[in-house]
């Protein structure tokens, strides 16, 4: 199919092909008729499939069709859990409404409100907004939402997990009863269907992939690392030829600040986003980043949502997430419109029982390895080695090794085989729209079998130095 076929007028299709796409993504396909046929919308599908051009584009035909009369209003508005993530909202609906006579804004926190005041005053046809912000302009009076026709919730569960349900029933409460209302999420929780219920009139309901499903392009890896070693081992791996672009996680804003000054003390070209930062700060590091000016972007869940930057090689937990779901939202960063990527996590005795949550919540085992402190020294030096011009090749050394020239030795093995997984691509990634990834599989279906590192513990052997096999929770 292509997007001709989908009853979107010419300036829109216009618009659409300018963008450089032809056909659709599954999630399009199957939700644009049904919300230009005016059906209320329960949508699940994997982030990076293209659900904002699933709910803009309709809702871009749905107001052009009706021309706004004198005294503009708010026709559409759609809700987004992140500052990112609502300025990219508004960006698809400019670019796809270029040719249109609709008028957009943008309604978010961090900066002043003035211009989104006069903005709204002015008159819009659709705003794209986090809901603290829309709350406080409407209780000024400067948010007039009499006349909303479509509502949209993008990332549904991330705006429940981040606190926003209370909001959200107050901005829907304001809104007229006759309205088109459209729920799209990443995961299909049970809070999630409760809110449906309650907001949705007899929904269709879209789920293209399984709730908590994960790209099949994406190769995940768990790495058990001692504290203390993160920091070098996180050097090494953006330090390696395969590492372009990488996202960095950290549950907290203080962890991101001080990952970031050891970036930068180690002449890596990095910035950080978290919600200490003002918001035009966010948005120049987002920019640098989308525009390749910095290699690396470490980051907070709360931006989890609202990075949505092709060529992303790798997604790092430096820190484990709180829950499954953001595991699921973190590495979703990576391997988007149809691109191969790495997520690598990096995990200790603390994590165990998390790590048994996450295989829970995907449906898959992760792969598992332990870093010794040897291995991250070993992975330095082939590196080195391998940014040398080639030696000749010598003699083996005598088989009668000591005890720390054999440690050494099979370190340096296992370092070389780190060094040429992580160099090696993915060569066999299928082509797709440039709007989201292919159609995906659940990982149970066809799970990655390769890891990024190739550094694998013996069998029974404790992750943890110091412990017992036996002492340490089975982790898969």
């Amino acid at each position: 199919m292509q997007f001709q076929n989908l009853s979107l007028n010419a300036s829109i299709l216009r618009a659409v092909a300018e963008e450089g796409y032809d056909n659709p993504t599954p999630i399009q396909e199957a939700a644009i008729p049904l919300a230009l046929a005016g059906d209320d919308l329960l949508a699940t599908a994997q982030t990076g499939t293209g659900k904002t051009a699933a709910f803009s584009l309709p809702i871009l035909e749905r107001l052009s069709a009706k021309p706004a009369n004198r005294g503009r209003h708010i026709r559409a508005l759609v809700l987004a859990p992140t500052r990112e993530l609502a300025v990219q909202i508004e960006d698809s609906f400019r670019n796809y409404g270029r040719h249109l006579r609709v008028r957009t804004a943008v309604v978010l926190g961090g900066v002043s409100p003035d211009p989104q005041i006069k903005a709204l005053r002015q008159g819009v046809d659709v705003v794209v907004a986090t809901p603290g912000r829309l709350l406080d302009l409407y209780k000024q009076g400067h948010a007039k939402l009499d006349r909303v026709q479509v509502l949209v919730l993008d990332e549904g569960d991330r705006m429940l997990d981040m606190g926003f349900a209370p909001d959200v029933r107050r901005i829907v409460g304001t809104l007229p009863r006759d309205r088109q209302t459209m729920l799209f999420s990443a995961t299909l929780s049970s809070d999630i269907v409760k809110l449906s219920a309650d907001i949705l009139r007899n929904p269709s309901s879209v789920a293209v992939t399984p709730a908590a499903s994960v790209s099949t392009n994406i190769v995940q890896s768990v790495m058990f690392v001692e504290q203390a070693n993160k920091r070098q081992l996180l050097r090494e791996i953006l330090r390696a030829e395969g590492t372009q672009r990488a996202l960095v996680f950290t549950r907290t804003k203080h962890r991101a600040n001080r990952v970031l000054r050891q970036l930068l003390s180690e002449g890596f070209a990095a910035d950080a986003i978290h919600s200490n930062k003002s918001q035009n700060a966010r948005q120049r590091a987002l920019n640098a980043f989308h525009g390749g000016r910095i290699k690396v972007l470490v980051a907070t869940d709360i931006a989890a949502r609202g990075i949505d930057v092709d060529g992303i090689s790798h997604v790092i937990n430096y820190e484990m997430p709180d829950d499954p779901e953001s595991y699921v939202h973190r590495i979703g960063r990576t391997a988007r419109a149809g691109a191969s990527g790495h997520a690598i996590s990096f995990a200790c005795e603390d994590h165990a029982f998390s790590l048994i949550d996450i295989e829970s919540f995907i449906g898959h085992t992760l792969n598992k390895q332990e870093i010794l402190p040897q291995d991250i020294a070993s992975l330095k030096t082939s590196q080195q080695d391998r940014a040398r011009k080639p030696q000749r090749k010598t003699e083996s050394p005598s088989p009668s090794l000591t005890p720390d020239a054999s440690a050494r030795g099979s370190a340096q093995r296992r370092s070389a085989n780190v060094v040429k997984t992580m160099e090696s691509e993915n060569s066999s990634v299928q082509e797709a729209s440039p709007l989201a990834a292919n159609e995906s599989r659940t990982v149970a279906e066809a799970a990655p079998s390769t890891a990024p590192f190739a550094l694998t513990r013996p069998s029974g052997k404790s992750p943890f130095p110091g412990r017992r096999s036996s002492e340490v929770p089975a982790v898969g």
